[in-house]
């Protein structure tokens, strides 16, 4: 099973417990305003096609083959991440490859939106299959409003909340993350519809309040596309301290 990678870390600090080997996938459907990877949504579907972008086509082998020399690092607490480009795009590679990770015994993470959840390619059965060889699911959750989700990333969020539905129905740990936007995402009642979420669901072990940032705006102007979000500020210490009390985030 062959993916698209478009790049690697191989000492990722955020992408999940202790130090992880961080393998992004190409390709998304979801067109966030704020998204610092822009240059990720392209998607490719030709095994013998090379796009202009990412490292290429790789197997699910070569692929944890790479991963796996960097195991010194990873310690007792560390492991794969993958993300993306949304992973579920590519979720018979991905499967594999935590699969190779599995009978190593290091630890596996899935980074992704969940926007594809129970569409082609990532069924409900084949979403379940991968859960078996995944240890941690970090789940961005954009926004709780169906017409605002609309309108930040271009589809709806029915999926990622089933998604996540069905990870607590499983037991399967999960961190939640939200990106913090003035006058965006950062809407009282919104929080407060999260919380109560937050609240049912008893597999998370950890929630973010990540703030907007701009560092991604480069890509945007390199790649040619319009960023709508010009001129919107990052939110204050003050603003992420109110949306975390709101969730109940302690530090």
């Amino acid at each position: 099973m062959k993916g698209y990678v478009h790049s690697i870390e191989t000492f990722g600090l955020v992408d999940g417990p202790g130090v992880r080997y961080v393998l992004f996938v190409q390709g998304c459907k979801m067109r966030c305003r704020y998204c610092h990877n822009p240059e990720t949504w392209k998607i490719c579907t030709d095994e013998d096609e090379k796009m202009d972008v990412g490292l290429g086509w790789q197997t699910a082998k070569e692929a944890f083959d790479r991963a796996y020399r960097y195991q010194n690092y990873w310690k007792n607490n560390g492991g794969i991440t993958v993300s993306g480009g949304e992973p579920l795009l590519q979720i018979d590679f991905v499967t594999e490859l935590f699969g190779y990770a599995k009978e190593k015994g290091i630890h596996t993470t899935l980074d992704t939106s969940g926007s594809i959840y129970g569409e082609e390619p990532a069924t409900v059965e084949k979403f379940e299959k991968l859960m078996e060889v995944t240890d941690l699911v970090m789940l961005d959750i954009k926004e709780m409003d169906e017409e605002k989700h609309k309108k930040l990333t271009g589809r709806s969020n029915k999926n990622i909340l089933a998604m996540a539905d069905k990870m607590n129905e499983m037991g399967k740990e999960m961190w939640i993350r939200h990106v913090l936007v003035p006058g965006l995402t950062d809407g009282k009642e919104d929080l407060k519809a999260l919380r109560k979420k937050l609240d049912e669901w008893t597999n998370v072990s950890r929630v973010e309040i990540l703030p907007y940032h701009t560092l991604g705006l480069f890509k945007w102007e390199n790649l040619g596309i319009p960023y709508s979000l010009e001129g919107v500020p990052v939110p204050t210490e003050e603003q992420v301290k109110d949306a975390e009390e709101i969730l109940g985030i302690k530090k």
